[in-house]
C-alpha cells in the first residue's frame, strides 16, 4: 500500500502575476491510501470570479521540481495539454468549482505529491 497526497500552497509560487487575491483553490483529501493496479482520484475545489480558468496538475517527487501532469480549461475555456507520460492512464475532469484527477492501474511509481493550481 502507498500513499497519494494533494497540496496546493507551493503550487502559487509557480504562476503569473495575474492570479487575484480572493481567488482560491483547495484540496479535498490530504492523503490517499492506494495499492498498486487501483484506480485513484484526487479532487480540488476553487473559487473565482473569472468566467475561464486554466486548472493545472503537477506531481512532486522528494528532491525534484514539480513535474507538469496536464492542465484542462473550465468554465469558458476549453483548452487541454497532458504531459506525454500521462497520455495513457492520467486523466481530469472539471467543473465550475472543482477538477478531478485520476491515476488508473496505478504503479509504485506515482506515488507523490499532488499540486492542483488555478490559472486566470
Amino acid at each position: 500500500q502507498f500513499f497519494f497526497s494533494c497540496l496546493f500552497p507551493i503550487i502559487y509560487r509557480l504562476l503569473p502575476k495575474r492570479v487575484i487575491l480572493g481567488d482560491s483553490i483547495q484540496p479535498q483529501e490530504l492523503v490517499v491510501p492506494s495499492n498498486e493496479g487501483e484506480t485513484v482520484t484526487l479532487t480540488c475545489t476553487y473559487s473565482t470570479s473569472y468566467t475561464g480558468i486554466y486548472l493545472y496538475w503537477y506531481r512532486k517527487y522528494p528532491n525534484r521540481a514539480p513535474e507538469f501532469i496536464l492542465l484542462r480549461g473550465a468554465k469558458s475555456y476549453t483548452g487541454t495539454r497532458t504531459a506525454d507520460f500521462a497520455k495513457q492512464r492520467f486523466d481530469s475532469k472539471t467543473s465550475s468549482s472543482s477538477t478531478r484527477l485520476t491515476v488508473k492501474n496505478l504503479e509504485l511509481g506515482d506515488a507523490a505529491l499532488y499540486y492542483c493550481a488555478l490559472l486566470l
